[in-house]
């Protein structure tokens, strides 16, 4: 009977220290609804909420360290271009520009390499308006990105039909190319630098453009 009686005292205390564990872990990673999971593939740019749990990771610094690889043609640094979620960072974009005064409706569009933006404003100074939605997206993008904006509401539309298309084929291509003229007839803000146009453009990228 004592045998029995310390065999199930032992299954008891193992199992509240399973328990135990499992809350520590739910206490770590879910809180308030919120999941933030190390096994979580979704990469998420930002975790919205995360300031409602206990560990509040705005409070934190994010610092990441990269060193290039010894090996010659070694390309794995490039990895997260193409990991890039697109439609993340289209709604980040268009999240932080209906911040901006007097902006207050905004269509993005990411591509492989241009961020197209089309948004609605009562602005009395369009270039500068123009200005801060461009450099809120390339805030967000890699440098390599090509921003470009327009303040013509009914080119929104166009915009956001772009995005049903397969991104692979010719005539998405084209259909990019050809929005982002009509789009350059809005002001576009300053110059980048010396040598980078309004939208980041360089001679050379000006040059393959006009080539494809």
């Amino acid at each position: 009977m004592k045998k029995l009686v310390i065999i199930l005292g032992l299954c008891t205390l193992t199992a509240l220290t399973g328990c135990s564990k499992d809350m520590g872990n739910r206490d770590v990673y879910e809180e308030s609804g919120n999941t933030i999971n190390v096994n979580n593939k979704r990469h998420d740019l930002y975790n919205e909420g995360a300031s409602r749990g206990v560990r509040n990771a705005s409070n934190n610094y994010g610092f990441v360290r990269h060193q290039k690889s010894p090996l010659m043609n070694d390309n794995t640094a490039n990895d997260h271009y193409t990991a890039l979620d697109r439609e993340q960072v289209a709604n980040i974009i268009s999240k932080f520009s209906t911040e901006i005064p007097n902006v207050n409706d905004v269509a993005t569009l990411v591509t492989d390499q241009e961020v197209l933006i089309a948004y609605k404003t009562d602005s009395k100074n369009r270039n500068m308006t123009a200005d801060q939605v461009k450099k809120t997206a390339m805030s967000v993008v890699p440098r390599y990105y090509h921003v470009f904006v327009t303040d013509n509401k009914v080119l929104m539309r166009d915009v956001e039909n772009l995005a049903n298309l397969d991104s692979t084929s010719q005539n998405a291509r084209n259909l990019v190319n050809g929005l982002i003229k009509q789009m350059k007839k809005s002001p576009q803000g300053q110059r980048i630098s010396s040598s980078e146009d309004e939208n980041g453009l360089t001679p050379d990228d000006n040059m393959g453009r006009n080539n494809q």
